[in-house]
Parts: C-alpha cells; sequence; structure tokens
C-alpha cells in the first residue's frame, strides 16, 4: 500500500534516509534530522513531499519517496524531482518501488506535470535496471553540479 507520509512517518523516514546513506557509503553526509524533516515536510511552508510504502501485512512502513516539485522553463509546467526512493532490503521485489513511482506518476498526470526525474548513482546498477524496466531513460548529456559546504559559503558570502 502507498500512502501519503504523515507526521507520525518522521522517525521511519529518517531511518530510511540514513539506511539509503548507507547503502550509497556516504552515511557521514546525512547530517538532517527529524526535526528538520518534520520542518520540510509538514512545517508552515512545505518544501518536500513524502509518500510511503506500508507492508501488506503488517502495515509497517518498508519503502519511501521523498520528493519535491521543480518548474522546467522550456515546457513551462511543474514537475516532480525524486530525491530518495528508498525500499529495505528485506521488501525489495515486492512491487513496492514500482508502486511508489506509479504513484508520483500518477500525480503528474493529474495535475499536468510533464516530468518525474530523479538521480542514480552510476555503479547502483540494480536501480538503474529497474528504471530503464519500467521506460525511463537516463540524461546522459547532462552532468549534475553541486555547491555545498566552503565552497557554497564562500560563493555566497
Amino acid at each position: 500500500m502507498i500512502r501519503e507520509a504523515t507526521p507520525a512517518d518522521v522517525p521511519a523516514i529518517h531511518a530510511m534516509v540514513r539506511e539509503l546513506a548507507e547503502y550509497e557509503k556516504a552515511l557521514h553526509e546525512a547530517r538532517a534530522t527529524e526535526e528538520q524533516l518534520r520542518e520540510a515536510l509538514f512545517g508552515p511552508r512545505p518544501a518536500a513531499f513524502a509518500h510511503i510504502a506500508e507492508d501488506d501485512g503488517s502495515g509497517e512502513p518498508v519503502g519511501f519517496a521523498l520528493w519535491f516539485l521543480n518548474f522546467s522553463t522550456w515546457r513551462g509546467v511543474h514537475g516532480i524531482y525524486l530525491e530518495d526512493l528508498y525500499v529495505r532490503p528485506q521488501a525489495r521485489g515486492g512491487g513496492h518501488g514500482k508502486a511508489l513511482l506509479t504513484e508520483l506518476a500518477r500525480i503528474c498526470a493529474e495535475r499536468g506535470y510533464e516530468r518525474l526525474e530523479w538521480s542514480v548513482l552510476d555503479w547502483n546498477t540494480p536501480a538503474i535496471d529497474f528504471y530503464r524496466s519500467l521506460g525511463a531513460r537516463p540524461q546522459d548529456e547532462w552532468t549534475v553540479f553541486r555547491l555545498t559546504d566552503g565552497a557554497l559559503r564562500a560563493l555566497g558570502g
């Protein structure tokens, strides 16, 4: 079952964010707190949204999708940028990841959004193969750039 996240899901989302960071060999970079996630998802001006995949038997959260709106100046409409998609290892292969992506695609169709985009690490072949099986195509001609920490402060300061 896929449903919108509620404030009560924040501890589970936080735990799964950390599990994902560990899987991606970057746990040391996962500094977000539960309070930060709560504010981003459920504060007065939500900056992000989340959906939860529940185990059909127990109802326990086994996966999540955390996303936010982007905008295409070329198409003139919003899209969804999927920041994180994660399904716990014991629940993989049960259709939860596909169900989460299906829900986001449904939201796009319902709201007239024309893109659903995300990034994937180039070594994560299970995820890449899964995304390709759904019809997603890599945008190989684009390179992601990022400013963080000291470089961001230096430029903005």
